[in-house]
């Protein structure tokens, strides 16, 4: 057994125009004193990395990596949910998902998807110029406005969704290959890849490509009502990212899963903050760490009531409470024996 790495923060949520969280060094400043020990970039802010320049030149990777180290902390893994949602895009979402793209490539499906899917290979070669091995992102969506079979669909419909997910990822994965990077998808709804049985679906069909993993994220299993401990159980050779999110569920007369359409604050499923929620963290750092995760326990804050100033401090904590330092003993060793073979066979009566 292995004791995970941690805590770390995902920036992503941090980001802002205000100082200190507008430059890699001033964040990472700010989450050494908040209790971290390591961060995860969100490769769309270019006001902490300039992607394009990452994968293209060690000597810029090699600088942001010493930008973190002058603060104490590091660069743990890095992040593409924006670009990867933008891989698969079924129309529906187009004028909504235009906003997430740069303005060169808005209202052309096509150009948008090239950008989107030159931006995860880069993440793959900047990854690797960074010294890291891992990358967390979505899969995008073809299939979600479907999920509900009412009216009944075509078995075609989800087939040939899943079928073009691998064509679109098929070669982004060769890339990860070639660099070394394992790029693990955050399941999610929303994305055509959201719990185990998609995961498997789209696996089958990119040939169980080694560096096709999961980013394990709770909250979102949580707020589905799946077993997220089983799940670790069922997957965790696949396992390579860990976000750390909690999450509750608070069903009503009047809604369940689905929250009826309510802003954040009023949904009976939805994100909270590390503590205040309902997920069983302590059997998921036992079943992890049995499993032997090498990877980061990474805090990925959201929640609709507490602010991510106050949250990131206690997040930290939390996840130190959490992580197990693996034994080099057997609790029961003082009460064993240490017999030779000749002893054994007296034990058994057969000497």
């Amino acid at each position: 057994m292995e004791t995970i790495k941690g805590p770390g923060l995902f920036l992503g949520q941090f980001a802002g125009d205000d100082a200190p969280f507008n430059s890699l060094d001033a964040i990472c400043g700010w989450v050494k004193e908040c209790g971290f020990e390591a961060v995860q970039l969100p490769m769309w802010d270019t006001r902490f990395i300039d992607l394009k320049k990452a994968a293209e030149s060690k000597t810029y990777a090699d600088e942001l990596n010493g930008i973190a180290k002058e603060n104490g902390v590091v660069i743990c893994d890095t992040a593409s949910h924006i670009q990867g949602q933008l891989c698969a895009v079924h129309p529906a979402y187009d004028t909504w998902m235009d906003g997430l793209c740069p303005p060169e490539v808005r209202g052309n499906r096509n150009a948008r998807q090239a950008w989107a899917i030159e931006q995860l290979k880069d993440c793959a070669r900047a990854s690797k110029n960074l010294g890291l091995t891992e990358h967390a992102t979505f899969s995008g969506a073809l299939a979600w406005p479907f999920w509900y079979p009412f009216p009944q669909r075509d078995e075609g419909l989800i087939n040939e969704a899943f079928d073009e997910l691998a064509r679109i990822w098929l070669p982004v994965l060769d890339v990860y290959e070639e660099n070394g990077v394992d790029l693990c998808f955050e399941l999610h709804p929303t994305e055509d890849l959201y719990d185990g049985v998609t995961f498997e679906m789209f696996l089958e069909r990119v040939n169980n490509h080694n560096r096709c993993h999961i980013n394990y994220d709770a909250s979102h299993f949580v707020k589905q009502g799946l077993d997220y401990v089983q799940f670790i159980d069922f997957y965790h050779e696949r396992i390579k990212m860990f976000h750390v999110k909690d999450s509750e569920f608070n069903p009503t007369g009047k809604q369940g899963f689905l929250s009826g359409y309510q802003p954040w604050l009023k949904r009976a499923a939805r994100d909270r903050s590390l503590g205040d929620g309902q997920t069983d963290f302590g059997a998921i750092f036992s079943k992890l760490t049995e499993y032997d995760f090498k990877g980061w326990a990474v805090y990925e804050w959201e929640d609709c009531i507490e602010h991510p100033e106050d949250a990131a401090p206690k997040g930290a904590q939390f996840i130190r409470d959490q992580i197990r330092r693996v034994t080099d003993k057997t609790f029961d060793d003082f009460a064993g024996g240490k017999g030779d073979v000749s002893g054994a066979r007296a034990i058994l009566g057969l000497e």
